[in-house]
């Protein structure tokens, strides 16, 4: 029973306070690294998949090929209601999770934008437009115009968007909003990553001007200036026109809670850039963020995967500091993410790293190798801090079962699932953070540790095997990822079990299974006293007494002893005299109850009288006992 308590706790919560899908729910975030940023010279996009409703899984879409006027459903990703139905393509593509077989990957986050944008009656969302696209592209650029093409053509119904887009060769940030219930499509604006930067977007739009005629480098709808300016967004000439703030114009809170995110990814991956967080401070007068950098140093999937970890610790925003962390620094503050005091409204930090994240990846491609190895989705399931990514490759044929659709749900909890027991052991870890992390670390860090140091040999011998036969291969990389998936999967449940047999009842077992109880942190026993600062006091001198005893107890008189002689003062006749002083009395022991006997002494009142009134009590009860 204790082992399913934290479950149950857990479950009980969410039951309890389950937001309403908002933009709360919506909450992603998604980095950008091009190859010249990249060690190997792969591209690399992540994603985020934050909700607190959302079930983390591998989805996987076989290729197909169909009749021409064969239509296909379309379901909205977030809720699975279904929208309506549109042609389906005479080919589709292999999709593993959000990339293709052909190397494509795409990713996503929410900023919103006008409200007055949202068209309800549109025929595809903005999940829609990612899955059918990856089903249909080839390339980025072609996954690009897919998009713009499927929002005009059938109507988009979701709010603003912004999409990380890349192949084995390049690296796009696409932002897309619709426009309106009284006009079908969308506008949106492109941008190719420069070579050896990086970028990130979360849950804020970030580009703001953009080239008008270089297709190189930039693709645009052709009236999404034309649209702010009918619409009364925009008054000014074309080349200053600035996406973000015609569509999308931040507020104080969006630069700390979105923007924030992007500062935390830059300053870890270029410190030396030394980025101010004045702007996310929203402070006046403060420079924007840029929309790309370059890195100090060439990057690999661990490091990427480290800065999706972040929970801005060593900066400003530290989410481990103060009393919202608790004793054991716990860097997640639950929702809602806005809060008031007194009238006044505040907020808790919203780092990369989050509670609610469904599932998570980093999308490696590698134009030196066949698209179904060099196909790489890094994915995880549950709180990225706590998770373990594993290799997915885009040529494997199935999900592995612990990973696959079907295997749980948001609904119904399985130890088969894998989405399940890293929920287990992250939600136990949130009770001792400081201390569950570490152990946590450590296994996190030897399971991924060995997936990068075998992917070298085993994509050579996958490679291989490709040369001769590319069907055999891709069995090869089915069984590899769907067994390392099982390791993961079972290494998780079992440390679950071991954790708790650690941590239970508050006590930790040390090294040969002893049960200790340490402490907690000084500064939390700090912070108590001060909250309540003779609430839990004791005297500090605590010896037994008899009820009797203590009836007629008389503490020392130690403030009188310890108080200052009263200092003297020169009078304008040249006498001295002593300032008046009201006599101080002793005070009372601390009492549990004022009304108990021995404790009513008051304010003022001298313990003496106390114990006066005591006696005379004694006598009084002896009178009424002695025989007649």
């Amino acid at each position: 029973m204790k082992f399913l308590l934290p479950l149950l706790l857990f479950s009980l919560s969410h039951m309890l306070f389950a937001p309403v899908l908002s933009s709360e729910s919506s909450a992603c975030t998604s980095f950008l690294i091009t190859k010249g940023a990249s060690a190997d010279n792969s591209t690399m996009i992540t994603y985020a998949a934050d909700s607190h409703e959302l079930y983390g899984e591998l989805y996987y879409r076989p290729a197909g090929t169909f009749k021409k006027g064969t239509l296909m459903d379309v379901k909205e990703w977030d809720t699975g209601k279904f929208i309506g139905k549109i042609p389906q393509a005479l080919q589709t593509y292999v999709v593993v999770g959000n990339m293709n077989e052909h190397q494509v990957s795409i990713s996503e986050t929410t900023f919103g934008g006008r409200k007055e944008l949202v068209d309800p009656k549109g025929g595809i969302d903005y999940g829609s437009l990612i899955y059918v696209a990856l089903q249909r592209s080839k390339t980025a650029r072609e996954a690009i115009k897919t998009m713009g093409a499927l929002a005009n053509e059938h109507g988009y119904m979701s709010s603003g968007e912004s999409f990380s887009i890349a192949d084995a060769n390049e690296v796009w940030i696409m932002e897309l909003i619709g426009k309106g219930p009284k006009e079908k499509g969308a506008v949106w604006v492109a941008l190719k990553i420069p070579d050896g930067y990086i970028s990130a977007h979360a849950n804020q739009a970030r580009i703001r001007t953009f080239p008008l005629n270089d297709p190189e480098n930039c693709l645009y709808a052709k009236d999404v200036i034309s649209f702010a300016k009918k619409q009364g967004y925009y008054k000014g000439p074309d080349k200053d026109f600035s996406f973000r703030d015609a569509y999308a114009a931040p507020d104080c809170m969006s630069l700390r809670v979105c923007d924030g995110r992007v500062w935390a990814m830059f300053n870890r991956a270029a410190p030396s850039h030394k980025i101010s967080p004045d702007y996310i401070l929203c402070k006046k007068g403060a420079t924007p963020l840029p929309l790309w950098i370059k890195p100090d140093k060439k990057l690999t999937p661990a490091d990427i995967i480290s800065f999706m970890r972040d929970h801005f610790e060593g900066t400003v925003l530290d989410m481990t500091k103060g009393p919202g962390a608790g004793p054991f620094k716990l860097p997640y503050r639950w929702r809602p993410l806005t809060w008031k005091v007194d009238g006044k409204k505040y907020l808790n930090e919203r780092a990369t790293a989050t509670q609610q994240t469904g599932f998570s990846f980093v999308a490696q491609a590698r134009a030196s190798l066949p698209s179904h190895i060099g196909g790489l989705l890094w994915f995880s399931v549950d709180d990225i801090s706590s998770t373990v990514y594993v290799p997915m490759y885009a040529g494997i044929e199935k999900a592995p079962k612990p990973y696959a659709v079907g295997t749980g749900s948001f609904t119904t909890f399985t130890w088969d699932s894998a989405f399940w027991a890293f929920t287990f052991v992250s939600n136990f870890a949130y009770l001792r953070y400081s201390d569950i992390i570490v152990d946590i670390q450590k296994e996190q860090k030897k399971l991924e540790d060995g997936f990068f140091k075998a992917q070298a040999d085993f994509e050579k011998k996958a490679l291989a095997l490709y040369k001769k036969s590319p069907k055999k291969a891709r069995a090869l990389l089915t069984q590899y990822s769907a067994k390392a998936a099982d390791m993961v999967h079972k290494r998780w449940i079992r440390l679950g079990q071991e954790l708790l047999m650690k941590y239970m009842d508050g006590n930790v077992r040390d090294a040969k299974g002893k049960v200790t109880h340490p402490p907690y942190p000084k500064e939390w026993y700090e912070n108590v006293v001060k909250a309540r600062p003779d609430h839990f006091r004791l005297p500090d001198k605590d010896k037994p007494m008899s009820d009797a005893q203590r009836l007629t107890y008389v503490p020392t008189p130690d403030a009188a002893k310890k108080a200052p002689p009263a200092k003297t003062k020169t009078t304008t006749a040249g006498k001295t005299t002593s300032p008046a002083t009201k006599p101080v009395s002793p005070t009372c022991p601390p009492c549990e109850a004022k009304k108990s006997r021995g404790c009513s002494c008051q304010a003022g009142e001298s313990p003496r009288g106390t114990a006066f009134i005591g006696f005379l009590f004694l006598l009084t009860l002896l009178a009424l006992v002695r025989p007649r």
